[in-house]
């Protein structure tokens, strides 16, 4: 191993003469790269292989190309490439094959193969790469997408990125991103030809023997895909992403006619159908009335197009009286209404035909879910308070679980300043589970604390502890020492924590809570921290090496500190933490013992 590893570094010298000779580097770095590329060849080189080994291999030779960059713009010289950097480059190409051929499931390795073929302009090693890699990993479309896109954009072979997508869908019949980029290529290349033809024909160059496909110019290739996987790949939603890609490019009109057509006819029940159906109105030309100004006649055409959009969304819910498309129709609405308009009109149009199209989704029991939350605050916008109040009850009449829909009505109630916010509390905790109770609890004690007795409120947070799950109130207890301590200083927040130091189970915050409370005293004992540390440590002392390492901070840094403990604590952290958190600890105590941490 010694041999090859001295081998190796011989067949450096070459470049590192080079880079003495020219003045890039010294012969103090020179001897300095010999000494770290020895050490890196011998981790690369022994028998139990590490890829970490290779990774860092690597990343000093990268790094060594930008510094060898920069030092070469620094004092203008910019010989003798070939002698130092290509024979950088083809080592860290090396370190790749051997890293990539012993771990051939890391697709990051791979990725980062080619990311410095990229870089570096290695066009034909790249290819190389591309091919071993999709050999090993032909499973991964993504991985064959970028391989085609790489060859047609950076090395202009349309022939060759058709190439990989065919293969592609040998492996992946199915896939609808392979052919919806398959078939954008398919156009791009018809666009480029088209270009290219327009450019010869202005310049009356005699193309002799050489002709342009008329089917490629027209987009007959893309045709081809379109129905193959028209015959493979239902669902509307796939089929419009090729009607949306088709209308990218303005010699698409037939295909896109075609696809509208097949979408009409085999999707529609289906509610993105209709929706693409409607939104297309906006789309169309609309002649403005002479009469008008031309502000008036902007918003005038505007207010034509979303009612023909409307009609169309009127005909869908009829057709499909489905949750999905009422969806899609409010959904439109708030589109609508949310766009910028200086027409008062038209701005009071879109509303009223959004809470129109709520109201009527709510009496239809269609509206889905996540929709009334919109609703609401649009409601409470607009100063309709009694129906936001209606809105939200029978909400939660119609989703009774569902821990959203009772916070979104208890936040109405409480914006709205109802008396019967308290009830409605009670009677989400009984519809909801338990095991979704934190954001309701959250949200009533923090109700509480500003419109309840301060005993009326701890008798809250005391019964939230008791009925939420063991999870949960962990939550509970630090937001409960955090009122404390808000409400009654110091003596209050101390007497909390006291009650709640054995009532398991705790999170470190609570404790760190509870430090910072006596650290903030005028007079902070250290007695008084010893215990919250100790007890934070019988709780987490095997997993958190910054806890014990506070405590040391403590013990050095507190007037009545003694840091003749600090052995002792770090006696007891090493018995207790696990794994690499021993490492760490034992790194960061020596800083912290020499004064640099």
């Amino acid at each position: 191993m010694a041999e090859r590893i001295e081998q190796r570094i011989e067949g450096r010298l070459p470049e590192l003469e080079q880079l003495e000779r020219v003045g890039l580097f010294t012969r103090k770095e020179i001897k300095a790269v010999i000494k770290k590329a020895s050490a890196l060849e011998y981790k690369i080189q022994r028998r139990a292989l590490h890829k970490e080994d290779f990774i860092n291999y690597i990343q000093y030779e990268i790094n060594m190309l930008e510094l060898i960059k920069k030092r070469r713009s620094r004092i203008g010289y910019s010989f003798k490439k070939d002698e130092i950097e290509y024979s950088i480059v083809q080592r860290i190409h090396g370190l790749f094959k051997r890293a990539t051929e012993k771990w051939k499931d890391d697709i990051q390795l791979w990725l980062s193969h080619v990311a410095f073929c990229k870089k570096w302009n290695k066009k034909n090693q790249l290819s190389k790469v591309f091919s071993a890699m999709l050999a090993i990993h032909p499973n991964k479309p993504a991985l064959w997408i970028m391989a085609a896109k790489w060859e047609m954009e950076e090395r202009f072979s349309s022939e060759s990125a058709r190439h990989l997508f065919l293969r592609a869908l040998r492996f992946h019949p199915e896939s609808p991103k392979l052919y919806q980029e398959y078939f954008r290529m398919e156009l791009m290349h018809a666009e480029k030809q088209r270009k290219e033809k327009k450019e010869f024909e202005q310049a009356k160059m005699d193309l002799g023997e050489f002709s342009y496909s008329e089917e490629v110019l027209n987009g007959e290739m893309a045709r081809i895909i379109y129905r193959n996987a028209f015959q493979k790949i239902k669902g509307a939603e796939f089929h419009l992403s090729l009607l949306s890609i088709a209308k990218l490019f303005d010699f698409t009109q037939d295909l896109q006619k075609e696809i509208l057509e097949n979408l009409q006819a085999e999707h529609a029940d289906d509610p993105l159908t209709w929706d693409f159906m409607a939104r297309r109105e906006l789309e169309m030309e609309t002649l403005p009335s002479p009469e008008c100004s031309s502000k008036q006649a902007k918003a005038s055409e505007v207010a034509q197009k979303e009612e023909r959009c409307c009609a169309v969304f009127e005909e869908a819910v009829t057709s499909l009286p489905m949750g999905a498309m009422w969806k899609c129709y409010v959904t439109f609405c708030l589109e609508r209404l949310n766009r910028k308009t200086n027409s008062e009109e038209l701005r009071r149009k879109r509303l009223d035909r959004t809470l129109s199209v709520f109201s009527r989704a709510h009496e239809a029991t269609l509206l889905p879910e996540t929709l009334y939350k919109q609703w609401l605050h649009l409601l409470l916008e607009c100063d309709l308070s009694e129906k936001a109040t209606e809105v939200a009850a029978a909400a939660t009449e119609q989703f009774r679980q569902s821990v959203e829909m009772w916070q979104t009505r208890l936040q109405v109630l409480i914006k709205l300043n109802k008396s019967d916010v308290a009830r409605c509390f009670e009677e989400a905790m009984r519809q909801v589970k338990s095991k979704d109770f934190l954001p309701l609890w959250a949200l009533w004690v923090e109700w509480s604390e500003v419109a309840n007795s301060k005993e009326d409120t701890e008798a809250l947070y005391q019964r939230s502890l008791i009925v939420t799950t063991p999870t949960d109130s962990i939550t509970m207890k630090e937001k409960y020492l955090d009122w404390a301590y808000r409400i009654g200083g110091y003596r209050k927040a101390k007497k909390v924590f006291t009650s709640l130091h054995e009532s398991r189970p705790f999170s470190v915050e609570f404790f760190r809570k509870m430090i910072k409370i006596e650290k903030e005293q005028e007079a902070c004992k250290m007695l008084n921290l010893r215990e919250y540390y100790e007890r934070a440590l019988r709780e987490f002392g095997s997993t958190d090496s910054d806890l014990w390492l506070d405590y040391v901070k403590e013990e050095l840094n507190h007037p009545q500190g003694k840091p003749i403990n600090c052995g002792n604590i770090h006696w007891r952290a090493m018995k207790m933490l696990e794994g690499e958190l021993v490492e760490t600890f034992v790194s960061k105590y020596t800083l912290l013992q020499t004064g640099h941490l």
